[in-house]
């Protein structure tokens, strides 16, 4: 097959992956805007065949790029916004394009993505039969694919940004997706918050990136060689300066110490899209990232050690916390975070291959234990009323040989989920309140001055900070 006759199929098949979660996005929004109503089985049925017809085209790229032997094929969709420099020159304008890259990591993640989101989705249209909420669930379930199917073949950074605000925002709604009760909204807006300090340095980086290169094109930023042998022609310190910003922006996405405090507030949600997102897809993506700026990361050894040692704290406090957690789903979660731990810590001692191996069989096996996890417990009770008394459970060597109160240290750190909630509460949330509330003050001073009031009475900012009290 020659390279024009391979590109020419790529066009053709990249369209119809792209299209495929666009258009169900589309049915199931202005269905909803129209203030129509689809039946669970149209619902299901629209959902499972454009899910499948995506994932068709997807492995059809991955046969062309086989037989072909080409390692890398782009969709560009053109320059949507391009700027001349400050300096009045035009040899190096700024350029906002979107452009889709298939390579030996994003075709693997984008199949990935969608064979899970149509098994889930499966699980699903069963699971939330006769939920009040069921198109909606679906509508918030196809801007997540959108946004995953974005973020996997994001051949420029803005893409990929485009891609990952789109997961944050159905995330956030689906934890809150009973709101018809306190606790789930309270719990994705903490989802939110976090994930809005992980998107402000995902957002300070790309703007640095575009002062390097004057576009965010990954070709240019992490070398023109194919996934994973780019090279990235920046100095040691600027790669780390960039690394470590897109290292806060991977942690708060993939919650890594210290934002793992959200993970276990995210189990709000139904249990299908706790097995699609906590478990299988988005805990990934702050993995995803770092391989995909892996080429930034070779430049700086002292990026590497950060991110070696960011990856084995998590994956110890997450295999901590999950031996305390007094329900399945909690425990599920932090046991996930082990896994993403540990996958960091292999993209930081320079491995490619393995943990893009790695991710693909967590998502699966941690997919098929959420959505197994109901049906276990019932099993392990019938099993316990069938033998009258509990199942019998052998400590672990470490808890046979650690003193008592060592080991009392340690049940207290994984109950108290290391404090991490309080140290944020204290470092980064109660002064932006004190600030934010401290402005709102001034405000209102400025606001009566101008309008000629005398009364002080309302200097005090009583309605601010219901919402952030309860985060």
């Amino acid at each position: 097959m020659n390279d024009q006759l391979a590109q020419q199929l790529v066009n053709f098949l990249g369209v119809a992956v792209l299209l495929c979660p666009a258009a169900l996005l589309a049915i199931l929004g202005v269905w909803s805007l129209l203030g129509l109503r689809l039946s669970e089985r149209v619902i299901s049925r629209l959902t499972q065949a454009f899910v499948i017809a995506g994932l068709l085209a997807a492995v059809g790229i991955l046969a062309v790029m086989l037989v072909s032997g080409r390692r890398r094929l782009t969709l560009p969709l053109g320059d949507w916004i391009v700027l001349p420099n400050l300096a009045g020159g035009e040899d190096h304008p700024f350029h906002f394009t979107f452009t889709f890259v298939f390579d030996r990591l994003s075709v693997p993640f984008v199949i990935l993505s969608f064979l899970l989101v149509g098994t889930i989705g499966a699980f699903a249209t069963k699971y939330l039969h006769r939920e009040p909420g069921y198109a909606r669930f679906f509508l918030l379930y196809a801007i997540f694919l959108v946004g995953m199917v974005v973020s996997s073949l994001a051949g420029t950074i803005e893409t990929l940004f485009t891609g990952w605000e789109l997961v944050g925002l159905s995330s956030a709604l689906l934890v809150g997706f009973f709101h018809e009760r306190a606790s789930p909204v309270q719990n994705g807006l903490r989802v939110w918050s976090v994930y809005r300090m992980a998107d402000a340095a995902f957002l300070i980086a790309t703007v640095m990136l575009h002062h390097l290169t004057s576009s965010g094109d990954f070709t240019k930023l992490m070398g023109a060689k194919p996934w994973p042998e780019g090279a990235a022609d920046i100095s040691s310190s600027t790669a780390l300066v960039v690394g470590l910003l897109l290292l806060v922006a991977a942690a708060g996405k993939s919650a890594l110490v210290p934002f793992s405090g959200w993970l276990p507030r995210a189990m709000e949600g139904p249990t299908p899209s706790s097995a699609i997102f906590y478990g299988a897809l988005s805990v990934h993506l702050g993995a995803f990232l770092l391989l995909r700026v892996s080429p930034l990361l070779e430049r700086s050894v002292i990026l590497c050690a950060c991110v070696v040692a960011l990856g084995a704290v998590s994956a110890a406090f997450g295999a901590l916390a999950a031996r305390v957690q007094c329900d399945v789903k909690s425990a599920l979660a932090f046991a996930s975070l082990t896994q993403v731990g540990i996958i960091v810590v292999e993209i930081g001692l320079g491995f490619r291959y393995l943990p893009l191996v790695h991710i693909m069989g967590h998502a699966c096996l941690r997919s098929l234990q959420l959505l197994r996890a109901p049906t276990l417990l019932r099993d392990y009770h019938d099993l316990e009323n069938a033998i009258g008394g509990r199942l019998p459970r052998r400590p672990a060597v470490w808890q046979r040989l650690a003193p008592e109160h060592f080991r009392g240290r340690i049940y207290r750190l994984a109950l108290e989920r290391g404090y991490w909630d309080t140290l944020l509460a204290n470092s980064i949330v109660r002064p932006f309140k004190r600030f934010f509330r401290w402005c709102d003050a001034l405000e209102g001073r400025w606001t009566r001055f101008l309008a000629g009031a005398e009364s002080r009475e309302a200097d005090r900012p009583d309605f601010v900070g219901s919402v952030a009290d309860d985060l």
